[in-house]
Formats: structure tokens, sequence, C-alpha cells
């Protein structure tokens, strides 16, 4: 062990410096009045009592509810159908896969910023193409009932790459022979994917639900960048949960109460995975069983 230690003593100062220390001071603002610019006030719950009884929390907490029920299995069920596409001998399949992976690999901050243009209401591309088909322009980004579905689809363009790539990795585990089994059975094609495909992606799906659960509870980057000048805008219909932390921390320097703000999210991340890993194995456990 004192041999380790010289190679372990960076790591553990990166430790100490980026992660101990920092979670314990959120921790302790969490309770006090502090708002940057004088020492920390003890003044005990009453930051998470704030919580409670503010009606602009509830609202970021919904707008985030919102976009992670939808977003989450709209991201999973259009990765895994075009994994199961591209996992065929199709004409020019590399090319596809490549041209619906290219997107995860631009820069959220960059791929937001196309996306404004795209979906501009007065001269955007999105409009120009529906006007095609006589589909009147809608105000996307700029539109109450449009905004978080605007942005839900920025978020889906940047990630369904990634999502397929995981589930065409996760496919090419699945033994040939079980379909070839299946198919002198007469089984058909939604037989085999029911009993054979979708209970080998068990852990892939697992996986893609629980990343995708925590990315969007922590929602940020293509939102902040939208709506930079405006934060929420329009009418707070997309200030999601990290959003409103951001404004009381550094917009109206509420520290502490920001501070309380993420602890709740990270006690609520964490409860949503133990109760998704307390799922999994539960019917992992029913499976053994049967």
């Amino acid at each position: 062990m004192a041999a380790a230690l010289p190679f372990l003593t960076p790591w553990l100062i990166g430790l100490l410096g980026l992660i101990v220390i920092p979670v314990a001071l959120v921790f302790y603002w969490s309770f006090t009045n502090f708002n940057l610019l004088q020492a920390p006030q003890w003044v005990g719950a009453q930051n998470y009592q704030a919580l409670v009884a503010d009606p602009t929390f509830w609202q970021s907490v919904g707008n985030t509810l919102y976009i992670t029920l939808i977003g989450v299995p709209a991201g999973v069920v259009i990765g895994l159908g075009t994994a199961l596409l591209l996992n065929r001998q199709v004409f020019a399949r590399d090319l596809h896969r490549a041209a619906i992976f290219l997107p995860a690999i631009v820069p959220p901050v960059a791929g937001a910023i196309i996306w404004i243009w795209i979906l501009n209401p007065d001269y955007g591309l999105l409009n120009a193409v529906l006007s095609v088909f006589h589909v009147p322009p809608l105000g996307w980004l700029g539109d109450p009932s449009w905004a978080k579905l605007a942005e839900l689809l920025i978020v889906l363009w940047g990630s369904i790459g990634q999502i397929m790539i995981v589930f065409l990795a996760g496919l090419k585990e699945v033994p040939e022979q079980l379909y070839e089994a299946a198919a002198i059975d007469g089984a058909s094609t939604w037989a085999r994917f029911r009993h054979i495909t979708l209970p080998m992606l068990g852990p892939v799906l697992f996986y893609n639900v629980v990343v995708g659960v925590i990315f969007y509870l922590q929602f940020f980057e293509q939102a902040f960048v939208i709506t930079s000048k405006d934060l929420g805008a329009p009418v707070n219909s997309t200030l999601y949960y990290t959003i409103y932390l951001y404004q009381n921390a550094f917009d109206y320097l509420k520290m502490g109460y920001a501070a309380a703000m993420a602890w709740v999210l990270f006690l609520a991340t964490l409860a949503v995975t133990v109760l998704f890993f307390a799922f999994q194995r539960r019917l992992v456990f029913y499976a053994g069983e049967d």
C-alpha cells in the first residue's frame, strides 16, 4: 500500500479538490443564506422550505419531467428502430450509419446555434420546407406550445446516433443461431423480435434508459444557448430545473438556494437510478425463476 501511495496521490488530490470538497461545500451552503459577496449565514432548512413554496421551482420541475418522459422513450424507440434497420444488409449501410451518427459528434453548443437558424419562425429552413406542403409556419422556439418540443427535436437530432451505435453493438452479440432456430420453428418476425432480440438487448436497453433519464434531468447546454438572452423563454416554457438553478446561483446570487436545488436534483437522480437498478434485478430474478 505504501508503495502505491505516490501513484495514487494525484488521483486522491483530484478526488478531494474536484468532488469531495465541492460536494461538502454545496451541502453546507444549502443550509445558509449565501450570495457570494458576504460570508454564509446559517438559516437551517429555510432554503428547502422555500423550494416547496416556490411556484417557479415547481414549473421547472414540470418542464423537466415533460421533456424527460417524452425524450427518453422517443430516443430509445428511434435509436432501436434505426439500429434494427441498419443491422441488415442494405444499400450503403455504412454511409447511412455514419450520416446518422455524425450529429452525435457535433458540440451541443454548435448544434444549438445551427438549429436556432433552422427553427426561426420567419426565415427558418424547416418552415420553408413545411410551406412546400402548404403547412402554415409554426412558432417553434418562440411559441410556448412548441418550444419544449422544438428543443427536444434538437436533442434527439444530436443523440439518436449515439443510441443507435450502442444498440448496434448489442445486436452484434445476439447469436444468429437463435434466429435460425426460431425461423425453423415458424416464428414470425415480430415473435423473433419479441422473444429473442428484446431479451438479449435487455442490458443495452437498460443502459440507454438510465443514461437518458440522467441526461434529461440535468438538461442544460442546448436550452441555455437557445434562451441565453432570456432564460426559460418564452414565458418560462423552457425553464428547466438546471436553468432555474443557474438563474438562482449566478443571476440572483442566491447561492444557498441554488445549493439546495442542487442537492434535491442529486437525491432525485440517485433515487431514480437506484429504482431502475432494483427493477432490473427483480426482472432478472423473475426470469431466473421461470
